[in-house]
């Protein structure tokens, strides 16, 4: 277990998992799985997915508060959120400051089921993910039960940690223009090759981000297998094989096992933002 202990700058964490929505048009990581094969084997594009999915969740929650105790206080996993985002937060600062851009710190939203964004509704049917709107990293932490479960990945809080790191790294990217070159893109081939390029860049970064804690003597032995395997685990060939057999590459949006294991091996090994550039 990597010693988040030495981590001493802290992230932006807001924790809406005492508060569960009236309404929730979500679905589970495998119901998205299964939208997403039947898209690739349908012939349907990355925008055809992707429109699929916001329309699944599109349904906008009403927050309520709910009596529990569950997440009275702080608890480990929010200490856990913390400590990732915090030491994210410091590195892309430096990082950031050696090119003389300023880094504005993102915040972190835990939740369950369904809860509102800036981009609409935030669901655990879409996983993890980043809001360029409002700047905000979107986690419902028991993805990782199904990831592990369905998909293979080991468990371990490494494996977690990267999670949060390749959103952060979309964070990077918002901040640089990237995502704004993504969204601008009008042709749907170009589109899907841009797709695939930010998420295997946002793999680098994340990566770059473990080297660091590599150096300051936070990993242990074997910690990075298991950002390795969570990596391997949300590869675009995983899921469709996992779910049918079959694999269809001119569907993809983030790219094969392969690919994401090794863009983030590049950022790992690597000593500048450079070695990301696509």
């Amino acid at each position: 277990m990597a010693q988040w202990n030495k981590v001493t700058s802290k992230g932006n964490v807001e924790d809406r998992r005492g508060m569960t929505p009236a309404v929730v048009g979500g679905v589970s990581l495998t119901g998205i799985a299964l939208l997403f094969v039947f898209n690739a084997l349908s012939g349907g594009t990355t925008e055809d997915f992707l429109g699929d999915v916001f329309q699944m969740v599109q349904e906008q929650p009403t927050q309520q508060q709910v009596a529990t105790n569950e997440y009275d206080g702080v608890d480990a996993y929010e200490q856990f959120a913390v400590a990732v985002l915090g030491s994210a937060d410091a590195f892309w600062s430096t990082m950031l400051a050696s090119e003389r851009s300023e880094y504005v710190e993102p915040t972190l939203i835990l939740f369950r089921q369904a809860t509102t964004s800036a981009c609409g509704t935030a669901s655990s049917a879409v996983g993890p993910h980043y809001c360029p709107l409002d700047n905000h990293i979107y986690l419902d932490e028991t993805f990782f039960e199904e990831l592990t479960r369905r998909y293979g990945a080991e468990s371990g809080d490494l494996a977690q940690a990267y999670v949060i790191a390749h959103e952060v790294g979309h964070h990077v990217q918002n901040m640089r223009g990237t995502l704004s070159q993504l969204h601008n893109t009008r042709s749907t081939e170009e589109q899907q090759r841009l797709s695939i390029a930010t998420e295997l860049q946002a793999d680098c970064y994340a990566g770059l981000w473990a080297g660091s804690l590599k150096d300051q003597g936070i990993l242990e032995r074997g910690d990075i297998q298991e950002a390795l395997s969570a990596a391997a685990a949300v590869g675009d060939d995983k899921i469709q094989e996992t779910v049918t057999g079959r694999v269809n590459p001119e569907s993809w949006t983030h790219g094969s096992s392969e690919q994401r294991v090794e863009w983030f091996m590049k950022g790992y090994e690597g000593e500048s933002m450079e070695v990301c550039d696509f």
